[in-house]
């Protein structure tokens, strides 16, 4: 009779049959009984595998609901509890304040991290990795529209040409920057003449935190402890080109494929696509 419900009324399949609605109901759920979520567990499996154990049980939530499946939250905790999975999500900051090394901007942005279309404010700042005594410097700019890696320059060394490299790589992608908010904070590779110049040129707005204010520039500083969490404590790296290839992986998983609670369960990219289609 299950078989025959998607084309015939329960009404009628009920009455041809002779069988009370309870029943039916009765047989379903017993017959049901110990096996009811065993797809959605296999589902949830695979979810957790793809993402290598960093999606907790909101973002499986929110993956399986993309995939057409509605299910509670709490639903989904008590699933991956019954399977032993759980998120497998610590952060050192590197310092590249050194005082003032030349002009220290406003701090236009205010820590207003809304931004109402891709492109209109940007934050970036510096982050170390340290592999057997091993430096590696990363340095992002990041669209506080939807949280997306505009460009980024991997550095052994934490040198000035790394800031201005990620500056060129993120002009060539996005050609109008004009009025765009670039916030960072008083390291000393902002304070720079020829940073500074090049932003006016491209008439951009510089704003920096107040010194020793890490929260003033939180969306990177929370960008930095998710790669570092999801990422770089769960693996011991052998060498720093290991990490290289690992990082620009997770750069590509992060823009493409990790879906975002505040993006609607989607990813930076797919958000910024649906903005310009006009459905957000």
């Amino acid at each position: 009779m299950e078989e025959l419900r998607p084309k015939y009324n329960l009404a009628i399949l009920l009455n041809c049959s002779g069988m009370a609605k309870s029943s039916f109901y009765y047989h379903l759920v017993r017959g049901n009984a110990g096996d009811k979520y065993d797809n959605i567990k296999g589902l949830i499996k695979l979810i957790y595998q793809k993402h290598k154990g960093i999606f907790g049980y909101r973002r499986i939530t929110l993956e399986l609901k993309n995939r057409g499946i509605i299910i509670n939250h709490k639903t989904v905790l008590r699933l991956m509890k019954s399977l032993g999975l759980r998120s497998l999500i610590w952060v050192k900051k590197y310092k590249s304040y050194r005082g003032e090394q030349g002009k220290i901007a406003s701090n236009i942005l205010e820590r207003n991290f809304k931004a109402n279309h891709p492109n209109q404010k940007w934050a970036t700042d510096i982050t170390e990795f340290n592999v057997s005594g091993n430096k590696l410097y990363l340095s992002p700019i990041i669209d506080l529209f939807n949280g997306e890696i505009i460009s980024y320059e991997l550095s052994e060394k934490p040198v000035f040409a790394q800031v201005m490299n990620m500056l060129k790589k993120s002009f060539r992608k996005i050609r109008n920057v004009q009025n765009l908010i670039l916030h960072s904070d008083q390291g000393w590779q902002y304070q720079m003449k020829a940073y500074q110049n090049i932003l006016k040129q491209k008439g951009i707005i510089q704003s920096m935190s107040r010194k020793g204010n890490c929260l003033d520039n939180a969306v990177i500083e929370n960008f930095f402890g998710t790669l570092k969490s999801e990422m770089f404590y769960l693996k011991k790296f052998k060498s720093i080109q290991e990490l290289k290839e690992d990082i620009h992986q997770y750069i590509n998983y992060y823009n493409n494929d990790r879906i975002r609670l505040n993006l609607k369960g989607k990813s930076p990219i797919e958000y910024r696509t649906l903005y310009y289609q006009k459905i957000i």
